[in-house]
């Protein structure tokens, strides 16, 4: 099993910042990939960025230059510095990480989501 906690948002004005945190935990093998995704009300999820093992990133065109995905190998976290944060941006953001599980015999592969974290952008 895999516990992704997540932590950071919060209410802030167009313009500020916010730095979310997701920590995973449990018996990880390895982990390939850690993402973010969000979730406004009445749309569908979508992807903000992303970040691989080797450090390669991807970003959706909406936040390209504001938004900034790194991550911890050592503590098998990942981290979103937003900045210049838009009304739009106001969503549920979610962590996401996949990659393998340690077991007796052999690994097995995983993909978990975080709880959420609730992100709001007052005009």
């Amino acid at each position: 099993q895999v516990q992704l906690v997540e932590s950071g948002g919060g209410l802030v004005q167009a313009g500020g910042s916010l730095r979310l945190s997701c920590a995973a935990s449990g018996s990880i093998f390895s982990i390939n990939g850690m993402g973010w995704y969000r979730q406004a009300p009445g749309k569908q999820r979508e992807l903000v960025a992303a970040i691989t093992s080797g450090g390669k990133t991807n970003y959706a065109d909406f936040v390209k230059g504001r938004f900034t995905i790194s991550r911890d190998k050592a503590k098998n976290t990942v981290y979103l510095q937003m900045n210049s944060l838009k009304p739009e941006d106001t969503a549920v953001y979610y962590c996401n990480v996949e990659g393998r599980l340690s077991s007796e015999r052999y690994t097995l592969p995983f993909n978990s989501w975080g709880q959420g974290t609730q992100v709001t952008v007052s005009s």
